[in-house]
């Protein structure tokens, strides 16, 4: 899973699961959608989702505001709404920065 630029699939994860920690396809596929699910819970009741050394998945709430429609120009109303955001940690942020040029270097040639 590390550094090819796919993406990550649930089935991804339960495979992880499966090869990892050892649990049948079942159990795992069950484990990851049991996590998925208490995390979306939390998220829609508003809760703050903080996993140490990863991040944390916070809603915050959006007040209505004015928009443009870039083809016409037309202002148009944007309703209030609540969006999901998520701010890495620290550690998470490091190591996606050492890992990501293979020697920790910036290699933006």
């Amino acid at each position: 899973m590390a550094g090819t630029g796919k993406t990550v699939t649930r089935v991804d994860l339960c495979e992880a699961v499966y090869q990892k920690v050892g649990l049948s396809r079942t159990e795992s596929s069950a484990f990851v959608e049991l996590v998925l699910k208490e995390i979306t819970g939390c998220l829609e009741k508003g809760e703050t989702v903080k996993l140490s050394s990863f991040g944390s998945f916070m809603v915050r709430k959006k007040g209505e505001r004015i928009g443009r429609n870039p083809k016409t120009g037309t202002e148009v109303p944007i309703s209030p709404r609540r969006v999901m955001v998520f701010k890495p940690s620290a550690i998470l942020k490091q190591r996606i920065n050492a890992g990501g040029a293979g020697n920790g270097a910036d290699s933006s040639e």
